[in-house]
């Protein structure tokens, strides 16, 4: 016998199609659906009339008794009911007649129950086929293709550079401290040289080291360059931000951004490495 898939989040808007024979049935005022219980519910007017009944209906109090009749049988329907009258006997229903949207609704599987048509669920386009003559049909409408996906934009991953710049602000206002190495204070070259550490770069201890031994030295400044200042000999180094900005571990004010064309700093620049 025919059951819908059970699915136990559908509700009233998961909508199917119902095909007798070769033909696919219009339903012009309410949709079939499948409810909360995986049942697929059909508006029993339309697909009672497609298959030759008359039908009728009366209020009976605060529910409505639907009465389907044909040359072979009398079918009586009460909403709310797990029961229907057919010619006088009382069969079962997997659940009852339902009004929504102002339509009496049954399961489909009672239309194979009591009429005696089987039924062929398409998954793939989510028809219920009532096969009236008994042979198999194919379904009369295919789904289109779904939508493609819409494309998102790759976001680029920052460069170990921008990485280093982006985690070195972080550590602005971190006080100084005379040969310290860690996130409770910094001296300039501990600075540096905690950040290029993080991400695998080793550098050496001091500034001058730094300056005498490590990377390369340009003039083309770019991100995550090293540069050097001196006061006599090299004293001083941080890490090139762009904009003839860097960012260092001062004596006064800590970590902090300063400027490359400034009096100060400018009058001691002695060029830059790169370590990347």
């Amino acid at each position: 016998m025919f059951s819908a898939p059970s699915v136990q989040a559908a509700s009233s808007t998961s909508t199917v199609k119902v095909q007798v024979n070769d033909e696919l049935i219009q339903f012009p005022e309410v949709q079939p659906f499948i409810d909360n219980a995986g049942t697929l519910q059909v508006p029993l007017r339309v697909l009672s009339e497609k298959l030759g009944y008359q039908v009728g209906w009366a209020k009976q109090e605060s529910d409505i008794v639907v009465t389907l009749i044909n040359k072979q049988q009398t079918i009586q329907l009460t909403t709310d009911e797990k029961q229907a009258i057919v010619n006088s006997k009382k069969i079962s229903l997997e659940s009852s007649p339902t009004l929504y949207q102002g339509n009496t609704y049954v399961p489909l599987r009672f239309i194979t129950e009591t009429f005696g048509s089987p039924i062929e669920w398409n998954e793939a386009n989510r028809i219920a086929i009532v096969n009236v003559d008994g042979k198999s049909h194919k379904p009369a409408w295919i789904a289109p293709p779904p939508a493609p996906a819409p494309k998102v934009a790759a976001v680029a991953k920052p460069s170990v550079s921008d990485q280093i710049v982006q985690t070195a602000n972080t550590f602005m206002g971190t006080p100084y401290v005379w040969g310290g190495t860690t996130p409770g204070g910094f001296d300039c070259s501990g600075f540096v040289r905690y950040l290029y550490e993080a991400k695998g770069i080793d550098l050496p201890r001091t500034s001058v080291q730094m300056y005498d031994e490590a990377g390369t030295r340009v003039t083309d400044l770019k991100v995550g360059d090293l540069v050097f200042f001196a006061a006599g000999s090299v004293n001083h180094v941080g890490i090139y931000l762009g904009n003839d900005q860097f960012i260092s571990a001062t004596t006064s004010r800590g970590v902090r951004i300063d400027s490359l064309a400034s009096s100060y700093w400018g009058s001691r620049y002695v060029g830059a490495k790169r370590v990347l």
